[in-house]
């Protein structure tokens, strides 16, 4: 079942849990946490980065847009990170039923003025809007784009870009960082900060760069109101270590005899980021 992420988010804010944004960027990963998503019985969001959508082309969307509509678990397919106004026109138009776009690296004013613009744009076509309010960090070179000092969000900012802007869920900056940590980093979530933002703003908030976070820190953020987890390098690590181990058969050229095994050590990772969320079974909600 196809949705825009207003209505997918709304249903997680009333009843307290996160829907899972993983990163998909191949048929493969898309095959494995959809058949996961539909097993756990868990709503899910498929969010695709434009340096994704470069690689995977406009008609992979299509793709995508297919396994929705035949699943009747609640899914919303998302521009991640969109920095650019064209890059959610794309978006947009190849069928995207959310955008994202970022401009968090700007003074407040311009960043409210530009989310502005977007949801001008996509809000009458039934298409949600996701914009950030402080820096999310970088963990590793091999991430998404983030920032080399994170700056947290502050509540009275929060609440004036809600108000001013209309838009339909923050991502907010509590410590988190893209990528996967180095062992000798720990990560720590600012949780106080959270929750004054969710006791001032109304709206399902975000919580970006969620891989290699402490599993504590994180249901904690759940269970104070974070109602989007976006994972991208935990899925994506599992599914390509083991694709090393399994290429270590040289003779191996079908990709039925390579993907099931790189699927399955993948999937392990959706199962678990699903049950922290507490996203699993949630599907009965949203035919209430």
């Amino acid at each position: 079942m196809l949705m825009n992420m207003a209505d997918l988010l709304a249903v997680a804010n009333e009843h307290n849990f996160a829907v899972p944004a993983f990163n998909v960027s191949s048929s493969m990963i898309l095959k494995g946490v959809m058949h996961t998503c539909e097993e756990m019985q868990a709503p899910v969001i498929i969010a695709i980065h434009p340096d994704e959508l470069e690689f995977v082309e406009d008609s992979f969307v299509k793709a995508v847009i297919d396994e929705a509509n035949k699943t009747t678990v609640p899914v919303c397919i998302h521009l991640d990170h969109g920095a650019k106004f064209e890059q959610i026109l794309r978006a947009i138009r190849d069928g995207f039923t959310s955008v994202m776009i970022d401009a968090s690296s700007l003074p407040l004013e311009e960043n409210i003025a530009i989310t502005k613009k977007v949801i001008e744009v996509a809000h009458p076509l039934g298409v949600s809007v996701e914009a950030e309010l402080g820096t999310i960090g970088t963990a590793d070179d091999y991430g998404e784009a983030g920032s080399k000092k994170i700056i947290y969000t502050e509540v009275d900012d929060a609440v004036k870009f809600v108000k001013e802007t209309g838009v339909d869920c923050l991502a907010i900056a509590i410590g988190t960082a893209h990528g996967l940590y180095p062992k000798d980093r720990i990560p720590e979530l600012k949780l106080d900060r959270l929750k004054e933002i969710k006791a001032n703003v109304s709206i399902p908030l975000v919580l970006h760069g969620g891989s290699g976070n402490p599993d504590k820190e994180i249901g904690e953020s759940v269970k104070l109101g974070v109602n989007k987890i976006n994972i991208s390098s935990d899925i994506k690590d599992a599914f390509y270590q083991e694709c090393r181990k399994v290429l270590e058969d040289k003779g191996l050229r079908e990709p039925m005899a390579i993907y099931p095994k790189c699927i399955d050590a993948m999937n392990e990772v959706v199962r678990h980021k699903i049950n922290l969320f507490d996203d699993a079974d949630k599907v009965k909600y949203y035919y209430e």
